[in-house]
């Protein structure tokens, strides 16, 4: 296990009608608010009624209309707005595309040219505006950790970018506000937690026993409890394991101790930055293609410990058996789920892939992933998605 520094610190209210607590949460960061949300979900099921009941006295300005992939021209807005009225802290409130988008305004208010630089260079974050989040959403882990993607649709262009500056100060998981979720979004958000998991499981560092036991559960859970929330939405236990495994997927938990370099966000977010798809849609299509592609003898006995540990799969002697069959489960699930598998089914056809591919290994490559990728193995993962 290699070195590593482990620091969660945001508050984490967690059960029912914990937003009860917000105005002891938001009187430690000033009374001027910028309220951030997306479609205006939040006004038909109350949460919004409810916040400006408790922030009574707050003076609050609103950036609504949040995309689901979000765009660096509606942080430039939302920085323009903290300027122009002072923010003092800013209060998010949906999914991980709000949350994101919070994140980057909390540091270009602090920041002279454009945000997009932020995005570009996580570096330049020197300082930002304190945030509290209030979860409707499980998926991204951005309620607990330092991570952004955000999206330039004039360039096609979508990146990540961190800095523990962001890192939300307080996060309200109320796992009742996930009961009206559309089928597809439940379905969505379980996959990318799931590849969160994957993206540190799946890595060279074999000794981290611990982290490994913990991703296995949080999968474990994630292929339990996202069935029972599609067919029982109002399940509090289905709805309260999803939450926390989108907190504890992402926060460092898994992570730790396991340098890795990330690969299916990479591919999927060319195809979510030139088609604007759903990212977990993308996700689901490309995981089990990648994993098929790089299963070879150096990472056989990986995939058959996650085949035997997550999906119950004897131990047999051949491996390979093992792992197919793990990858296999793997897609199985997807398609359960309602998720489509192919990415014809989701508008996208051949004409890009080569740009796709290209953009997707920019940096150098996926060299120091699990297994290393070109552009070329780039385009053979994305056509055998088609």
């Amino acid at each position: 296990m290699e070195n590593y520094v482990f620091h969660a610190y945001t508050k984490m209210l967690f059960g029912k009608n914990q937003i009860e607590q917000l105005p002891d949460v938001m009187n430690d960061f000033g009374k001027t608010v910028l309220l951030v949300y997306g479609g205006g979900s939040i006004k038909k099921n109350g949460i919004y009624d409810k916040i400006y009941a408790l922030l009574k006295g707050w003076n609050i300005i609103e950036l609504g209309g949040v995309e689901p992939n979000p765009r660096i021209t509606t942080v430039r807005e939302g920085v323009r707005l903290c300027k122009e009225n002072n923010v003092d802290v800013i209060l998010a409130v949906g999914g991980g595309s709000t949350l994101d988008c919070s994140k980057v305004i909390a540091a270009g208010h602090y920041y002279d040219n454009d945000p997009w630089d932020l995005v570009l260079d996580g570096s330049l974050i020197t300082k930002a505006l304190p945030l509290v989040t209030i979860l409707t959403l499980a998926a991204t882990g951005s309620e607990m950790n330092k991570n952004a993607v955000i999206s330039n649709l004039e360039t096609n262009e979508k990146f990540g970018t961190a800095s523990r500056l962001v890192i939300p100060q307080a996060s309200i998981l109320d796992p009742t506000y996930l009961f009206t979720l559309p089928a597809i979004q439940t379905a969505a958000g379980t996959t990318d937690i799931m590849s969160h998991i994957f993206e540190a499981y799946f890595g060279k560092v074999k000794d981290a026993y611990i982290q490994d036991r913990f991703s296995e559960g949080i999968l474990k859970a994630c292929i339990k409890y996202c069935k029972i929330a599609l067919q029982e939405p109002e399940n509090y236990e289905a709805r309260a394991n999803l939450m926390w495994a989108s907190s504890m997927a992402l926060n460092g938990l898994t992570g730790s101790g396991k340098s890795h370099a990330w690969t299916c966000h990479p591919i999927e977010h060319e195809l979510s930055a030139f088609y604007d798809i759903t990212h977990g849609v993308g996700l689901a299509i490309v995981t089990p293609r990648w994993m098929r592609y790089i299963l070879n003898d150096d990472t056989v006995e990986q995939f058959a410990t996650y085949g035997h540990n997550v999906w119950d799969i004897p131990m047999e002697e051949d491996k390979f058996e093992v792992a197919h069959k793990a990858i296999d489960k793997t897609e199985e699930f997807f398609k359960e789920i309602g998720i489509p598998m192919t990415l014809r089914e989701v508008g996208i056809d051949d004409s890009k892939l080569d740009i796709m591919a290209e953009k997707a290994v920019r940096f150098g490559g996926l060299g120091d992933a699990f297994v290393s990728l070109t552009k070329e193995d780039v385009v053979n993962i994305l056509k055998d998605c088609l």
